[in-house]
């Protein structure tokens, strides 16, 4: 049976707009709850998402909770980093984005439900992987991982090289914190519009991370697809190995 749904809107005093989301329930309320929350929520049912959860209730863990955020008509505005617009003045209602679900939504979803859920993860494709991570990192009180797919790492505060991207700044400056882990999916026929690929982007992240001392396989999960592209077809590929990562990392 595929796992039951509700659906809500709810007014965003931060946002100033209603934000819709989804909340797929889980088919055991008595074990410790795993909460994931995903950006661009809206596309999860043309991944064949709810039938991925439903496998995974039935054969490994019955209690994940999915809040599936759908995206704004400024998605562009309010994806991003919350400290930092990119050179083209994008992601400025990242901040409010933050603050619309640490202190909207999960409060909404702990007083709905009855639930504290101590095990948050978020995750995004590409823009809605970088606001996921941005999140993530800067809010290690509240969430614990992170999911990336095809994230847009090439965000960054000048358009001239690679040494101006904001979130590999911010992992640089950073401090480590033991309890975050984070889950990363790249293509090889990723996004190369940009002046370089996501492929790049995204392992030269890690290798930022490993040096700040988070370990692949214990801290970091990267999944490399050969011949992925920047689609949905590419992350419902993945989505199945990310989703018994969130309830076993």
């Amino acid at each position: 049976m595929l796992p039951r749904k509700e659906s809500f809107g709810q007014y965003s005093l931060f946002l100033q707009r209603e934000v819709g989301f989804d909340v797929y329930l889980p088919a055991n309320t008595r074990e410790t709850p795993h909460l994931l929350l995903i950006n661009d929520g809206q596309e999860l049912e043309q991944i064949g998402f709810p039938a991925m959860l439903e496998h995974l209730q039935d054969t490994t863990h019955p209690s994940l909770w999915v809040v599936a955020i759908h995206a704004g008509p400024q998605r562009l505005q309010e994806y991003g980093t919350a400290k930092h617009v990119d050179y083209q003045g994008r992601g400025c209602k990242a901040g409010l984005y933050t603050r619309f679900v640490v202190r909207e939504l999960l409060p909404f979803l702990q007083q709905r439900y009855h639930q504290s859920f101590p095990d948050k993860t978020f995750a995004g494709f590409s823009m809605g992987g970088l606001s996921a991570l941005d999140i993530v990192w800067n809010n290690p009180q509240h969430f614990r991982k992170a999911g990336v797919f095809s994230g847009s790492l090439w965000w960054r505060s000048s358009n001239d090289d690679n040494h101006h991207r904001i979130m590999h700044r911010q992992v640089k400056e950073g401090r480590f914190n033991p309890d975050l882990r984070f889950f990363f999916e790249a293509g090889t026929e990723d996004e190369r519009s940009d002046r370089n690929d996501a492929v790049l982007d995204t392992e030269e992240l890690l290798t930022l991370l490993e040096e700040k001392g988070y370990e692949k396989g214990k801290h970091i999960q990267y999944t490399l697809v050969e011949g992925g592209k920047h689609d949905l077809a590419t992350w419902a590929g993945v989505m199945p190995n990310f989703l018994e990562w969130v309830v076993k990392a």
